[in-house]
């Protein structure tokens, strides 16, 4: 996030929330913009179902799934012909304007709706709102991401958001809210196959002896894989041993009898874990972590802020923590630098190696409560929020992104399109959140909702189950009619191994970012 989550609450006037159920994926969020709503805030959310943070929009329309690029055009080409955009910030801090402007003439409100589903006042409306409700706040998530154009879907809030001048302000910028709890840290501490800790790029012949001379020893000059490419190495046997830490593919990957396939190609298979998941159950070794309540250490959530772990419980059974385990492996494999005594310790190497952690101490934790990067030294507050007065690449660059269809659209064999998320009681794979049975009883099984109208096209008539079958497999689960969707797509939350929805997802991936198309793929739905 380029802000602060206090921020939403106390300084954003508007909120474009697309891609995003945020009350119920991030529900402490969801609260603070309901606050701001209550002060006189509006909030416009754009989805291809009227989702629940939906019921409390000023501006709410559904879209057809992968028309984002179109729909953000569609919106600067408004805000651009009706000179509502902050020509100061345009001019001072960026470059390429023009191009963009180019660009999104093509793209006027008709067209958007041709290509959208939304009408093309409701264009003209969304994009006068939010041009003139500055200081405004995007909020995004996987809805905008995991698309075969994720990285334009995402560029393309960028471009928004500097063309009113929302960056380097308070309330304002880009807001994506990260899926899982400390996915961020995950990513700040290199968890990514181009980067180490703190984004410094493997590619580096500076950064990659940096780390030679802290650690011995530095992988090469070149980008890894991610999990995607590395599946299919596997089932070409370039990939011969997966170690899967705190990961559940067989639940969470697209094509899941592709992902089963792949896995079983592996030689050796380790999965570190808190339970036995799905994949878990097809390792040849499992090691078992802990959960928060038993270590010590940092997050990192979704807005930059590093808070502590403090243990609560020793850890029970055989379990050990991830940082004792990950050491452990180290020494028996005869590397240097695996002699940490703390998780303490292994902060203060990250406070000598990561320039944006510099001065994020236990010290300081304890004394601040948390920090916010960058934070380059010990003397420094954090950072609330991004590109103060300047970008870091100097001039905000504008992005001109010309539409792209998803790469598997409805067909007369197919003819609906499927996307997919999560529910307010179950998180992720459910490996936790299905253990609870209190949770369990609010969501006890998978379903698929489906417009009322698609429904008596289908002859459904009180039917209360439905096959649904893509290019890659089929399920069986209960269904759901509600106007709530739009006509043609169908909706499956994906927390359900039995009736997995990723069993029928495209393993397609955007060709920068290698993330699937998770929220677009053409399926039918027939009657059991």
């Amino acid at each position: 996030m380029t802000n602060s989550i206090p921020e939403f609450e106390t300084d954003t006037n508007c909120f474009l929330i697309i891609g995003s159920n945020t009350s119920e994926g991030h529900p402490l969020i969801a609260t603070r913009v309901l606050r701001a709503k209550k002060r006189g805030a509006k909030i416009i959310v754009l989805d291809p179902r009227k989702n629940q943070i939906g019921y409390w929009a000023d501006i709410f329309y559904t879209f057809r799934p992968g028309s984002d690029v179109a729909i953000f055009n569609g919106l600067m080409n408004v805000i651009i012909g009706e000179g509502l955009h902050d020509e100061a910030f345009v001019a001072e801090r960026t470059e390429d304007f023009e191009t963009l402007k180019t660009l999104v003439a093509e793209y006027t409100p008709e067209k958007v709706a041709e290509i959208s589903g939304i009408p093309a006042e409701g264009i003209r409306e969304i994009a006068r709102t939010y041009a003139k409700g500055k200081p405004a706040a995007i909020l995004y998530a996987m809805g905008i991401t995991q698309h075969t154009t994720g990285v334009d879907n995402v560029k393309s809030t960028s471009n928004l958001a500097m063309l009113c001048g929302n960056m380097g302000i308070p309330g304002g910028g880009v807001n994506p809210l990260r899926g899982q709890n400390n996915v961020q840290g995950a990513c700040d501490m290199g968890g990514l196959p181009n980067v180490y800790p703190g984004y410094q790029v493997v590619t580096s012949e500076e950064v990659q002896k940096k780390f030679q001379d802290a650690w011995g020893s530095a992988g090469p000059l070149t980008v890894g894989l991610t999990i995607t490419e590395m599946l299919h190495a596997a089932q070409e046997g370039k990939v011969r041993a997966l170690f899967v830490m705190g990961e559940n593919p067989m639940v969470s990957d697209p094509d899941l009898n592709h992902v089963r396939h792949c896995l079983e190609q592996t030689e050796f298979l380790v999965v570190q874990d808190i339970f036995l998941t799905e994949t878990a159950q097809l390792a040849h070794v499992v090691l078992p972590g802990v959960t928060f309540a038993e270590k010590n250490g940092t997050f990192s959530n979704t807005e930059r802020r590093v808070q502590r772990v403090r243990q609560a419980i020793k850890p029970i059974g055989k379990a050990k923590e991830d940082w004792v385990i990950l050491c452990e492996l180290g020494q028996k494999m005869g590397s240097k630098g695996f002699d940490f005594q703390s998780a303490k310790a292994v902060m203060e190497e990250i406070n000598k190696l990561t320039p944006s952690y510099g001065g994020i101490t236990y010290e300081r934790l304890e004394e601040l409560g948390s920090l916010q990067w960058p934070c380059p030294a010990v003397d420094h507050p954090g950072t609330p929020y991004l590109h103060k007065g300047k970008f870091s690449r100097g001039l905000g660059k504008f992005f001109a992104l010309e539409f792209k269809e998803p790469n598997e659209l409805p067909s007369e064999e197919y003819p609906f399109t499927l996307t997919t998320g999560r529910l307010m009681f179950h998180f992720h794979t459910g490996s936790m959140t299905r253990r609870s049975p209190k949770l369990h009883s609010e969501v006890s099984e998978a379903y698929v909702e489906i417009n009322v109208d698609d429904a008596k096209k289908i002859g459904l008539n009180g039917h209360k189950t439905v096959r649904v079958s893509s290019r890659r497999g089929q399920i069986e689960l209960g269904v759901r009619v509600t106007d709530d969707i739009k006509r043609g797509v169908i909706f499956i939350p994906f927390h359900f191994a039995e009736a997995a929805a990723n069993t029928l997802t495209n393993s397609a991936i955007d060709p920068v970012a290698k993330i699937p198309e998770y929220k677009v793929c053409a399926v039918k739905v027939e009657i059991v």
